[in-house]
């Protein structure tokens, strides 16, 4: 009789070596029944719950071409430990005239199969349910239950009781600013593929080796991709899914968990993202998310980026329609383009619009005046923060007082004979309350603070003369195009004696108000009125620039 070995362990619960302690078990049943070993066939660290395993299928295959005449196995469990799988095995073993003899059952029949099948998949129902108990046991703890976290370190110490820690975490400094990164580049208007192509161009590694839109974006509802993972807001969230085996595949499908069987817990620890960069990304991904579906319908071209400074804000001063692309370079009037129903003929370059458009804002934003608004601005905003810094040393300082005479009046009752033994744990309380009130007093400096700096007027004119090089900059053009589309609602292009006129309308030239001449500013009126827009007109060239101011009641 040919013998044919099949041994099998699982990470879970035996350790490598059990192949070999399988062996010798089988080894010594075959010996003592006088058959021969054929061959061994194995699966290491393979689950019995799945059929689809390397030598488990060698196995059938040469069961069908006669290689050997009986399997043996150490039990029943080792072949499968699901029912079905266990009962298939055993009839098409059977189906070639084969026995199944184990160590610790001896030869197999239907009713080995009907009740040691029946307690494998109860055994794995049980495993299922304990390991999922030990591991919302960790979670609960603020621990990992599984997994590796972009932006987090796996933590592996020696405890006090000589084993290992599971669960603990730490941030990985380096890795968390490419969170923080990502972060503020999507909040500035980048999609998730740009953000990849970056990141790749640059030979920074991602979580497995490489960078995809669907590892930075992935999928809200299962909380994945670096944008969804809660635990860079400070909260780990687990249980949102569950797998269960496909019966027909054998492999594992996630299904979503109702959000009541989740597990929320406070991690602040382990917090990379702010809240405020949080909410912004949250914001976002609403906005486009409704933006992609309105009564089950794709909105097409809602959702498409701008690949330009001003794309999407431009419009045509004669119809009121769009503005578009009508060559690589110029831009043009839709209506005339596509429908012929406007008589504006007027092309202008791109880069020209753009380079207008961003002088103008430069000269207005250097006019004097509004360097004085901005420097105000900042002083009101500094003495705000040092007044109420002060004002919370002088609270300290009236808390500490009273609080030396409590201690004050404890030490002389005590010294007047009267102790009872709380009266110490009290007194230690309030010295470490003293300690603690100093240190706030002590971190406050006494010389008063400096209402502005000599050079920041210098550097508020460095900063808007590099406008237009910000906007060029790949490391910094994400969020100086976002900061300017969010103030600009639209982009008027008006035929001016063969040239446009550029208004720009939206709160952007409500900024642009305070570089209003004083004439203006002083008309009737003007106390309760806004900027609307301003118009840039330029003729040969941009020495002739100037500005219209357009004011409209405040509402």
């Amino acid at each position: 009789m040919r013998a044919a070995i099949y041994a099998r362990y699982s990470t879970d619960l035996q350790s490598d070596a059990s192949i070999e302690d399988q062996h010798r078990l089988c080894l010594r049943l075959i010996d003592g029944n006088g058959w021969q070993e054929a061959e061994t066939y194995s699966d290491r660290g393979l689950s019995g719950a799945s059929h689809l395993r390397p030598g488990y299928q060698r196995l059938l295959e040469d069961a069908r071409r006669n290689v050997f005449d009986v399997v043996v196995a150490e039990g029943l469990d080792r072949i499968s430990r699901d029912q079905e799988h266990i009962a298939a095995f055993f009839k098409q073993i059977r189906f070639q005239g084969i026995p199944i003899v184990t160590v610790a059952e001896g030869e197999i029949s239907e009713l080995h199969i009907g009740l040691k099948g029946t307690m494998s998949s109860l055994f794995l129902k049980d495993l299922a349910q304990k390991t999922h108990r030990g591991l919302e046991g960790r979670v609960r703890k603020g621990k990992s239950a599984g997994g590796i976290t972009y932006g987090c370190d796996v933590v592996r110490d020696m405890g006090a009781d000589g084993f290992t820690t599971t669960g603990e975490r730490r941030i990985n400094e380096s890795q968390a600013q490419i969170v923080q990164r990502i972060f503020q580049d999507y909040s500035h208007g980048l999609s998730p593929r740009n953000i990849a192509a970056h990141l790749n161009d640059e030979g920074i590694p991602g979580p497995r080796g490489t960078w995809g839109a669907s590892t930075i974006y992935g999928n809200q509802q299962r909380g994945t991709g670096i944008l969804n993972n809660e635990l860079y807001f400070g909260r780990l969230v687990w249980n949102r899914q569950r797998f269960v085996k496909d019966p027909n595949s054998g492999k594992r499908q996630a299904q979503a968990n109702p959000p009541e069987e989740w597990v929320i817990e406070d991690v602040p620890d382990l917090r990379i993202v702010p809240d405020d960069l949080w909410n912004a990304v949250k914001t976002r991904q609403e906005k486009t998310r409704n933006a992609a579906i309105s009564d089950g319908i794709k909105k097409l071209g809602l959702t498409k980026r701008a690949r330009h400074l001003f794309s999407g804000l431009l419009t045509c001063g004669c119809c009121g329609g769009g503005v578009i692309q009508v060559g690589k370079q110029y831009y043009g009037c839709s209506a005339h383009k596509n429908k012929g129903t406007c008589g504006n003929r007027l092309t202008i370059m791109r880069t020209d619009l753009e380079d207008r458009v961003l002088y103008g804002l430069k000269e207005q934003l250097l006019h004097p005046d509004l360097i004085a608004e901005f420097t105000i601005a900042y002083q009101e905003e500094y003495n705000r923060l040092a007044g109420s810094i002060q004002q919370e040393r002088s609270k300290t300082e009236r808390d500490l007082a009273k609080l030396e005479s409590k201690i004050a009046n404890l030490i002389n009752a005590i010294s007047d004979g009267v102790f009872h033994p709380s009266m110490k744990e009290k007194l230690t309380e309030l010295e470490a309350r003293k300690v603690e009130f100093e240190g706030i007093i002590n971190s406050v400096s006494d010389e008063p603070p400096v209402l502005l700096h000599p050079g920041l007027s210098d550097v508020y004119r460095e900063q808007v003369a590099n406008l237009t090089t910000a906007l060029r900059d790949p490391s910094s053009q994400a969020k100086a195009t976002s900061i300017i589309r969010s103030c600009l609602s639209e982009i008027r292009l008006i035929p001016d004696d063969g040239k446009y006129a550029i208004k720009l309308v939206g709160e952007l030239a409500g900024l642009l108000a305070l570089g209003a001449s004083q004439n203006e500013q002083s008309r009737p009126g003007a106390a309760c009125s806004r900027l609307c827009s301003t118009a840039l007109v330029a003729g040969a060239g941009f020495g002739l620039c100037r500005t219209i101011v357009v004011l409209r009641k405040f509402k």
